[in-house]
């Protein structure tokens, strides 16, 4: 659903809602990282979830500002050459978007580097619990996967490949990691992330669904709203995400006879080790 421009004081603003709802986003993400540099301790998993926070609000600024309200003083397009376009017309699962897209693409680039890092975050909060091979390859492949759907991105110029990329390291990497720290060790802060996770996915539902009550609430700022709420759960989890490492705020957790967890015991007691973590002596053997 097209969403009317409004003029305020003779500037004409294109989807007005939209801009809006993205400033917010913005607005909240500032905040969340003001909050994190002067309230919380340096870790690398703070490090992280800053830089999620700044890049974040810095994407969706970038995004309401000249992706939507002002696109119409970008009117430079960008058209690939033709290896490129035999490059798209080759792969089945390329589509390419509009030339005048190419003014989105910093925005877009910064969201997927601010995703990277929320993942990263979430990597580096559960390596204390987990197999240093598990660690080391979602290190990995979260290079991997940036690097490819960047550079599809930018060679493309569809939004759908930032929205693949932001699906897979929300709902793959940091909804799995997330839940696997809150179900071992009751961290309430990863409850928080599992939270903020849940809204996000509620966002993709309208966002992909183009589900709109009005011209000036369509679908776009719908899944802005809810993207809101998702970043204020995720500063929320940031603030009480209790460091695996600390032994006094860790207890590993068991429920033999109801779930099995895949916890390596020794891998636990060999992490412990290297990070000065103690480990629950009463944890129930594996059955």
């Amino acid at each position: 659903m097209e969403q009317p421009p409004i003029e305020i004081f003779g500037i004409k603003i294109l989807e007005p809602v939209t801009t809006g709802t993205d400033l917010i986003v913005s607005a909240i993400c500032f905040f969340a990282f003001i909050k994190l540099v002067t309230k919380e301790k340096n870790s690398r998993v703070v490090l992280f979830l800053k830089l999620y926070f700044i890049l974040m609000g810095i994407s969706t600024a970038l995004g309401g500002l000249i992706g939507h309200a002002f696109l119409y003083k970008f009117s430079t397009t960008w058209e690939p050459t033709g290896w490129i376009k035999h490059i798209i017309a080759n792969i089945d699962f390329l589509i390419a978007g509009e030339g005048a897209y190419a003014w989105k693409l910093p925005g877009w680039i910064v969201s997927m580097l601010s995703i990277m890092f929320i993942e990263r975050a979430s990597i580096e909060h559960v390596r204390p619990i987990v197999h240093r091979s598990v660690g080391n390859s979602f290190k990995v492949i979260n290079i991997i996967e940036l690097i490819i759907f960047m550079a599809i991105t930018i060679i493309t110029l569809n939004f759908k490949y930032v929205e693949i990329h932001s699906g897979y390291g929300l709902m793959f990497v940091v909804l799995s990691l997330q839940l696997y720290a809150y179900l071992t060790t009751r961290n309430k802060g990863s409850k928080y992330f599992l939270f903020g996770v849940g809204w996000a996915l509620i966002a993709a539902l309208f966002y992909m669904n183009e589900v709109s009550f009005h011209a000036y609430f369509n679908y776009n700022d719908i899944s802005h709203v809810f993207m809101a709420v998702a970043a204020a759960f995720f500063y929320i989890g940031a603030r009480n995400l209790t460091s695996l490492r600390d032994a006094e705020k860790i207890k590993i957790t068991s429920y033999p006879g109801r779930l099995k967890w895949i916890i390596n015991r020794n891998t636990v007691y060999k992490n412990a080790e290297k990070t000065d973590m103690k480990v629950d002596e009463n944890l129930p053997e594996e059955r």
